[in-house]
């Protein structure tokens, strides 16, 4: 486990990234600050859109 990568552990824990960046969209539009709740919505967008492009990929078999 110490030799994961940044991007290893990202992809691992997702949905939990995800789900922690709309809570604080959420709680930015309640305190009236919907600039900042899209900058967050737009990370959590990135991430997932390229989740969803690597999942459309082949899986890679590694070296020949």
């Amino acid at each position: 486990m110490a030799d994961e990568t940044v991007g290893e552990i990202a992809e691992l824990y997702l949905g939990n990234i995800l789900y922690a960046l709309e809570l604080a969209a959420l709680s930015l539009e309640a305190a009236d600050k919907r600039t900042d709740a899209a900058f967050y919505r737009g990370i959590a967008r990135k991430l997932a859109d390229a989740r969803g492009r690597a999942a459309q990929q082949p899986p890679d078999r590694g070296p020949r």
